[in-house]
């Protein structure tokens, strides 16, 4: 396989780009839908049966919705992944999602952050925190050039890792709950504050795979 998956088109996958974009910045919009893009990939990859071993449609609204927490739309008073995962739930209810699948959705996106922990809550909640990771190039190394190329001119970066951590941390501003101490958004503050220089997270882009 040498090819990339395509977005559904279903009217609620229609309607959930949209949101998204309508929410977050570019650039944090295309990482959500490149997250999703990697994370089909990864389950081809794995052997992973759509509809046997998870559910598309979950993967494809847990992964697209999992960084709605980064938004003005956020609620501000708690951490991002679970101001994002109260986002993504409640638009996926609004437009009559199940309460048993949008649990599932909420939990992966709650856990997307959290390694070692979402690996082990189900195939929905590993294919979400995979995908997100893959798109800062960790564990890359079964996607073809080919495949990385579409993906990317499709859904540019667009300084993506430097626009995210910007929108983490002006979330974390907003009140004294969203940075705790060792959790991405503390430590990502903590960083900033350090005489204005780049965060690990993007000193590492520097040199992976994708790049900014």
């Amino acid at each position: 396989m040498n090819t990339i998956p395509a977005l559904p088109t279903t009217p609620l996958a229609v309607r959930t780009v949209e949101y998204v974009r309508a929410c977050e910045t570019e650039s944090v919009a295309n990482h959500s839908i490149r997250s999703y893009l990697f994370a089909e990939l990864l389950a081809v990859h794995e052997g992973l049966r759509p509809s046997v071993d998870f559910d598309a449609d979950l993967l494809f609204f847990a992964c697209v919705l999992h960084d709605l927490g980064t938004s003005p739309a956020a609620s501000g008073n708690q951490r991002f992944e679970v101001d994002g995962a109260d986002l993504g739930a409640a638009f996926l209810t609004d437009n009559g999602v199940d309460t048993r699948r949008v649990d599932l959705v909420w939990e992966a996106i709650a856990l997307h952050s959290s390694s070692g922990i979402a690996e082990r809550r189900g195939t929905l909640a590993y294919l979400t925190r995979k995908g997100v990771a893959l798109d800062f190039g960790a564990g890359s190394e079964f996607v073809t050039d080919t495949q990385a190329d579409a993906l990317h001119s499709g859904y540019p970066r667009l300084q993506m890792v430097t626009s995210l951590v910007d929108e983490i941390v002006r979330h974390a501003a907003r009140s004294p709950h969203n940075a705790p101490r060792y959790t991405i958004a503390g430590e990502l503050v903590r960083e900033r504050d350090q005489d204005g220089h780049a965060t690990t997270l993007e000193q590492a882009a520097l040199t992976s795979r994708w790049g900014e």
